[in-house]
């Protein structure tokens, strides 16, 4: 059963050696992932799965001790998840990050496992990993890794689509609000289309959320580059 879960983003410029110069302004982020992670912890769950966009079309698990690196953004940092013996498929870089904030916030609460989720898995299909995954212990936790919209600004990596910011309105307000049915109601399309990297990992954990009753608080929500960041923290 789901005991409680972290929403974050996952650009790798949330870790700062990757920001460098610009490491200060996701300061805010990184302290809410931080509180987010907290409230994980605190929940003493007997599994955690760490769970966030990845290139295949499918679910790609990713089994404890599999490793990541930040070697393709320039920086000489090597990442694992969990404790177990390493794996031959490296993580995504969602799941990378996802493995930096447990390491940044010592993360010793619970066995810890990952799950990659393609952006092209359905809804239905993603509601359905989440039970899947719900059902894995009798106290599970996650840490959803996903970024709202790329197409806020003139700038971001999407450019400017003048329906990104009620897409991500309605985002924010459904990871706030621990909403399963409208998160599970988020537009695919639109989400492709607003270069949403997020929306397939909140529907997995829309679905592990049914019936369990959790409540959310929206901890974070910026904009810096362009892209939408939320931090929420579900218990």
């Amino acid at each position: 059963m789901l005991v409680a879960a972290a929403v974050c983003p996952c650009p790798p410029l949330l870790v700062p050696e990757v920001a460098s110069g610009a490491a200060s302004e996701l300061d805010a982020v990184r302290t809410a992932c931080a509180d987010a992670v907290a409230v994980v912890a605190a929940a003493r769950p007997d599994l955690l799965v760490v769970i966030g966009p990845e290139e295949q079309e499918d679910l790609v698990p990713h089994a404890a001790g599999a490793t990541g690196s930040f070697r393709g953004f320039g920086v000489d940092l090597d990442v694992r998840l969990g404790q177990g013996p390493a794996q031959e498929r490296a993580l995504p870089p969602s799941l990378a990050v996802g493995a930096w904030l447990l390491d940044r916030n010592r993360w010793a609460a619970a066995p810890v496992e990952g799950l990659g989720v393609g952006d092209l898995l359905g809804r239905d299909d993603c509601a359905a990993a989440g039970r899947e995954l719900a059902s894995r212990a009798g106290r599970v936790a996650l840490l959803v890794m996903g970024d709202g919209s790329a197409c806020r600004t003139l700038q971001a990596p999407g450019y400017l689509d003048e329906r990104a910011l009620a897409f991500d309105r309605q985002a924010a307000d459904a990871l706030g609000g621990a909403d399963v049915e409208a998160l599970k109601g988020l537009n695919e399309s639109y989400a492709r289309r607003l270069k949403v990297s997020g929306r397939a990992s909140w529907q997995v954990l829309a679905g592990a959320a049914e019936g369990a009753g959790l409540a959310g608080r929206l901890l974070q929500e910026a904009d810096p580059y362009g892209v939408g960041y939320f931090v929420a923290a579900w218990s």
